[in-house]
Order: structure tokens, then C-alpha cells, then sequence
């Protein structure tokens, strides 16, 4: 099969002002994303692999990765890496929102409050503490969202070092606020400035606040009026 003298000519992307709260949401709606790596095995070429993450305060993506495992043997020769994540349950990968977040991972070990966060969207992970898995934070650098087919753009490291957050500490708090406020097939799994991430009838939603990001102050004036109509 031979290719057409002159390939068919496209519009250029759009130019997007992207705004860090989608990315945000697409962050906290997704449970878990494709990790590339630089092999260790193989010098010079990627490794990528499917990983399960939790974003902490600063909307960082935290994993709970086996020192066994191939990419974190990677990891630990070299920090650089990606994440990519889609929007999920998108028929069309191409026409779905979606993100790669591009950095280098950080070890660290977790606070108790980071880690009942941690554990509360993926509760399978407790009995992997007493092994030999360690927590790693990916630091952005740059981050690449696509809206969809030719809206796409660029956020810096700075945009992300400019979001609001919520400490752990605080977060535990308004958890523990709104849980007697949550209709009963609902389970609360974080809270912070942009909106709550919820488990509602078995499928993991986000209920993202109208108008923008909230202070930590008046999240909780916020929570004790959302949380009744979750899930209604």
C-alpha cells in the first residue's frame, strides 16, 4: 500500500488557556494512571506500567509502589518520570480529556493523616504496608492536558505550586464533619479547596463546588450544605 503523494492537511490545535482545576478534577476522578519510567534493564528506552495513585493536599500524585517492582528499581536510578491519565470509562482515549503530568518522584514517608487519606480511596493497600512497598510523590514539572481533539496546552510547575490547599490535618477534620451528613450509600473519600471525591452506588464520582476553589475556612460551611444532596 503506498501513501498519498501529499498527506491530507489538518487545522492546528487550538490555542487553550487551560484552567488547573480541570486537570485537578481529572486528577481526583481517576483512580489510577500509566507510569513511565526510564529502564534500568534496558538503558535508554521507557518502561511504563499501570499504577494506582492518591493525590495529596498539593494535588501531587502519591504511590504505594513494591521496591520488587520494575519501575521502582527504575525510579530509584533515575526520578524522572510521567503519568498519564485519562478520563475514565472514555469510549474514545483520543477524544477524552486527559493529561500527562511530567516530573521527577520523591520518596518520602507518610504522616499519619496523609496516610487514613491514603487508605481511604484505596483500602486494599493496608495490608501491603507491613511489605516492602514504600511511598513515592511525583513533583510536576510540566503537565500536558488535552480537552479534547486540538484543545490542548501547557501547565508549569509554578501554576501547581499556586494552588490553594487543605493540609491533612484539616482535611481529617472536615471528613470527619461531613460523614454524619452523607446520605447512607455514600462513602466520603477526601475533601480539599476544589471539591469532594466520593464512592456513590460503587462508582468513584467528584462533586466539584460551583464558582471555583473555597477557602479552608469556609469549607465547612460549604460541606454541611452540599453533603445532604450527595448522590440524590
Amino acid at each position: 500500500m503506498s501513501l498519498p503523494a501529499e498527506l491530507p492537511r489538518h487545522a492546528a490545535p487550538t490555542p487553550v488557556n487551560i484552567a488547573i482545576e480541570d486537570a485537578v478534577a481529572l486528577l481526583h476522578e481517576t483512580p489510577d494512571g500509566t507510569l513511565a519510567t526510564h529502564s534500568a534493564t534496558l538503558p535508554g528506552y521507557p518502561y511504563a506500567t499501570g499504577v494506582p495513585y492518591v493525590t495529596d493536599a498539593h494535588h501531587r500524585p502519591v504511590l504505594c509502589i513494591s521496591r520488587l517492582a520494575e519501575h521502582t528499581k527504575n525510579l530509584l536510578a533515575d526520578p524522572r518520570a510521567s503519568l498519564f491519565v485519562a478520563h475514565p470509562g472514555a469510549a474514545d482515549v483520543q477524544a477524552a480529556p486527559r493529561l500527562t503530568l511530567t516530573g521527577e518522584v520523591e520518596p518520602f514517608e507518610p504522616p499519619l493523616d496523609f496516610l487514613e487519606r491514603y487508605l481511604r480511596y484505596q483500602p486494599g493497600a493496608r495490608e501491603l504496608l507491613a511489605l516492602d512497598f514504600i511511598f513515592v510523590r511525583l513533583n510536576p514539572l510540566q503537565t500536558r492536558v488535552i480537552e479534547g481533539v486540538g484543545r490542548m496546552g501547557w501547565l508549569s510547575r509554578d501554576d501547581w505550586a499556586a494552588l490553594p490547599v487543605v493540609t491533612h490535618s484539616e482535611e481529617a477534620a472536615l471528613v470527619n464533619l461531613a460523614k454524619p451528613h452523607m446520605p447512607p450509600d455514600v462513602r466520603l473519600l477526601g475533601i480539599d479547596c476544589y471539591g469532594i471525591d466520593l464512592i456513590i452506588q460503587g462508582q468513584r464520582t467528584r462533586h466539584r463546588f460551583a464558582g471555583g476553589a473555597r477557602h479552608a475556612d469556609a469549607l465547612a460551611e460549604a460541606i454541611e450544605q452540599v453533603a445532604p444532596t450527595l448522590g440524590a
